[in-house]
């Protein structure tokens, strides 16, 4: 089976661009349309993977700017398989959303939804790290334009704040790979290459490495966002329209985490040990802090918001786990599990704030009495994100769990009591919103038709997804291994 890469990655912004020259009411069927094709072909990559087979496949490969070394250079592998997955049946999601609920100025919307899939799906795909680093700065335009123009509150503050951070990361890190390219090819006659694979075969020096990996760690870490770097992450969730922060925080801070365990794992193996208990000491922050906000805050969005830097944290833990195979598989089935609850969580704000006029949980209450069906779907999401036994949250923190134990036991132990603390916050805001005594201001009346186009697939695939998350390990596995396993784990793969 031939798969073409550039059709995925490229035919949400083709078809929004297309639907911003069409009449207004197009625009959102053509992003719905886009969207759809990249969900398909994302299908056909989980149903035609080889999980046996050795290095990348699906390759593009070709010349983009041969003066610079730099290639236009796509794959997939047990890496990016599953969040590419992900990321295409999220926007889908959102597409539908926007479809079916039109907003102002749709045509521009639809266009930076589009975009924004397009940045999201080349950051996952890249195997050049210009290319990388170029997708991974155009993930924050669309946005910018989403906060700035359709956003709540203030906007000013949220768009300030989001771009003098994330710029600030992203232009380290550029800065971080031209100096990779040139300082790998220091030596005479030798060719500059930004072929991540290439860079991985040879290594900087320890001292390169250092500060190099500092500069790509600190602009992962401000875009997962991580403690204590998430300074834009309390304006930007309050004001960004929910639509856009369910993919924005199911996908875009997934593209931080994994571009730890595509770049900076196998390009700089000595820093990454070297930095090892700073980022870990981090991730143990995050948890600690993002779970004790998320119990604290009233705001239905922020409780979110902080829950997922916690759930960052677990991730990077994981990934941090070095040596233990077990730990970055965990923080593989982690993001895919958090991406398929936030983004329907998100979508669930939505339609409580319809029923309550607001997004502050002491305010809602009794939604369930005549909204049975909400009140249901809401039960299965939240569920899902306490890591249940049966669940896919389960496998994820187990092997998370399980990876750090053998790596750092005193930082697992600590971690493990973010486990407990999700609890709390997560039943406090479905029995604050679904019982209790209903608000003067509730208006209570269960799913629509509409709304259940979006809701139920999602929450569908949540279930199937934790009564078989073995596919996803076995699809990752073999790559997990030559990425975090040491030589003896490569030994094992090679062919």
């Amino acid at each position: 089976m031939t798969i073409h890469l550039s059709i995925l990655l490229f035919f949400p912004v083709v078809f929004a661009a297309l639907g911003a020259l069409l009449p207004r009411a197009v625009a959102p069927l053509a992003l719905l349309a886009g969207s759809l094709v990249s969900l398909v072909y994302a299908v056909l990559l989980l149903l035609d993977f080889d999980a046996g087979a050795h290095g990348l496949q699906y390759v593009t490969d070709d010349e983009w700017i041969s003066e610079l070394g730099v290639r236009y250079t796509l794959g997939i592998d047990g890496l990016n398989l599953w969040l590419v997955g992900l990321t295409t049946l999220l926007f889908a999601a959102s597409a539908l959303w926007v479809l079916l609920r039109p907003s102002e100025r749709r045509r521009l919307y639809a266009f930076h939804v589009g975009l924004a899939e397009t940045a999201v799906l080349g950051a996952f795909l890249a195997q050049d790290l210009i290319l990388f680093v170029l997708f991974f700065d155009l993930m924050l335009v669309p946005f910018y334009f989403l906060v700035g123009q359709w956003g709540a509150g203030d906007r000013q503050a949220a768009t300030f704040k989001l771009v003098v951070y994330t710029l600030v990361g992203s232009l380290l890190m550029l800065a971080a790979a031209v100096a990779t390219g040139i300082l790998a090819a220091a030596g005479p006659g030798d060719v500059t290459s930004f072929s991540i694979a290439a860079l991985a075969q040879a290594p900087l020096s320890e001292s390169e490495q250092r500060w190099v990996f500092a500069a790509f760690a600190l602009a992962f870490l401000i875009k997962m966002p991580a403690f204590p770097f998430h300074g834009w992450m309390p304006d930007g969730y309050r004001s960004m329209p929910l639509p856009a922060l369910a993919v924005f925080s199911g996908v875009l801070s997934k593209v931080a985490a994994y571009g730890f365990l595509r770049v900076a794992l196998p390009v700089f193996p000595s820093a990454v040990e070297d930095f090892q208990t700073v980022i870990m000491i981090l991730a143990l922050a995050s948890i600690l802090y993002g779970s004790a906000q998320a119990f604290t805050q009233t705001n239905a969005r922020l409780i979110l918001g902080y829950s997922s830097v916690a759930q960052l944290g677990f991730i990077t833990l994981g990934i941090f786990a070095l040596g233990q195979a077990a730990g970055a598989q965990g923080a593989l089935l982690q993001m895919v599990q958090h991406g398929l609850v936030v983004a329907p969580l998100f979508f669930i704000v939505a339609l409580l704030i319809e029923r309550t006029g607001t997004e502050d949980i002491r305010e809602m209450g009794g939604v369930a009495f005549r909204a049975p069906v909400l009140a249901g779907l809401f039960l299965i999401v939240a569920l899902a994100t306490l890591a249940m036994p049966g669940s896919a949250n389960f496998a994820g923190e187990f092997l998370i769990l399980l990876g750090l134990f053998n790596a750092k036991m005193a930082i697992a132990i600590v971690a493990f009591g973010g486990v407990a603390m999700a609890s709390v916050y997560m039943l406090r805001m479905f029995i604050r919103a679904m019982h209790n005594r209903v608000r003067p201001n509730v208006t209570s009346f269960d799913l629509s038709v509409r709304d259940a186009l979006v809701l139920v697939p999602l929450v569908l695939v949540i279930v199937a997804f934790a009564v078989y998350p073995q596919q996803a390990l076995k699809h990752s596995q073999a790559s997990v291994e030559r990425v975090v396993g040491g030589p003896e784990a490569v030994a094992q793969v090679a062919p």
